[in-house]
């Protein structure tokens, strides 16, 4: 494998998502995901590359579980 070259893992293995992976991987809307994660950009579950959010998808799961009845 040389450098241009880049491993492609599954959504469940991968340690964060791009908003739109996390949409299709826990089933919310992408504006919907993008709103909250605009308001709760503090939070433990979210990873800023630049201006870009990432969503750290096993924290986010937990956050769910533990904190969100309906979205």
């Amino acid at each position: 494998m040389n450098g241009t070259d880049k491993q492609l893992l599954p959504w469940w293995q991968k340690y964060t998502l791009t908003l739109n992976e996390a949409s299709e991987y826990f089933g919310i809307g992408y504006k919907k995901l993008k709103l909250f994660v605009q308001e709760h950009s503090d939070a433990d579950f979210v990873l800023w590359n630049g201006n870009r959010a990432l969503i750290k998808r096993e924290l986010f799961q937990k956050y769910m579980d533990d904190q969100m009845n309906v979205i």
